[in-house]
């Protein structure tokens, strides 16, 4: 698990970095996950996960971070589908990484905001699946303690979700806002929840 280390909130409050480390904690505790680390920007988030523990396979990854339609933002930057192409220059590390999955039955899950919402959210999940050659989890709503639209994709399927959903302000095409997770919500997991269904 990678985790966003550039929320530390005001001087005398703790931001979500310490909450995502504090979660990573309780996860590598209870098992969950093997490791976690926080960072500050992609490459050297993106180097860790191609590099550490080199002889190990990946079963999951999980990311946890901010994230827009189509994204996962670390310190405000992105990670999106430009990244897959051969030319930009995180997709050496990226190819790496899908190197060392275990195949089909691996997992990349987004615990980011609204990453799989609106049609943004479509076209990301799709191309991340099919050049990875697993599956991909995200959610389509603002996520905290209650995390909702949660949906997992395969590679080479499309998108069973509605674009509207999560959606509170602008258009599939043009997403302007999304709505906060609540327990009512479809697809609604806890931050505590180990594995998307």
């Amino acid at each position: 698990m990678i985790y966003d280390s550039t929320c530390t909130g005001a001087p005398s409050l703790p931001g979500l970095s310490h909450a995502w480390w504090t979660g990573g904690l309780l996860y590598r505790a209870l098992g969950r996950i093997d490791r976690f680390e926080g960072f500050a920007d992609w490459p050297s988030a993106l180097r860790w996960l191609a590099e550490v523990e080199p002889d190990r396979p990946i079963a999951e990854i999980q990311l946890w971070c901010h994230g827009k339609w189509g994204k996962a933002l670390l310190d405000r930057r992105p990670l999106d589908a430009g990244a897959l192409r051969p030319t930009h220059p995180y997709h050496g590390m990226l190819r790496a990484i899908r190197d060392r999955l275990v195949g089909p039955e691996a997992l990349w899950w987004f615990r980011t905001c609204e990453t799989f919402g609106a049609l943004p959210g479509h076209r990301f999940a799709r191309e991340w699946t099919d050049y990875f050659g697993c599956s991909a989890a995200g959610h389509t709503y603002i996520i905290g303690a209650w995390q909702s639209g949660l949906h997992r994709l395969a590679p080479g399927a499309p998108p069973d979700w509605p674009a509207t959903e999560g959606l509170k302000a602008g258009t599939p095409d043009a997403p302007s806002k999304a709505r906060h997770s609540h327990p009512f919500a479809p697809h609604t997991i806890t931050c505590l929840h180990p594995a998307p269904p």
